[in-house]
């Protein structure tokens, strides 16, 4: 799999951000078919850092209730969350 078909997007979310600035942690949705391996290689390959460690979550589909009946699920995903090496950061967000 090329490495940018990996990495889907980024997290932007309160809890990602916070865990950017204290830990060093940058939180990716990546391909569901991708590995950790692929994912350390993809993200070393865009954003010229080095990876440390790579945790992987699967998110399941959430079922939608409306008035007690289910009316349909939200779509399932992998999460990444990456570990960068001390003195490496990614920035999103440079000139906002």
């Amino acid at each position: 799999m090329h490495f940018t078909q990996v990495i889907m997007r980024p997290v932007v979310s309160e809890k990602s951000t916070a865990m950017k600035d204290e830990n060093g942690k940058v939180t990716f949705i990546v391909n569901p078919k991708a590995n950790k391996i692929e994912i350390a290689k993809a993200v070393e390959a865009l954003f010229s850092v080095k990876v440390e460690d790579v945790n992987v979550v699967r998110m399941r589909p959430i079922a939608r209730r409306r008035q007690g009946r289910v009316v349909g699920k939200t779509v399932g995903y992998k999460k990444a969350y990456v570990t960068l090496a001390s003195g490496d950061k990614i920035e999103f967000f440079e000139g906002v």
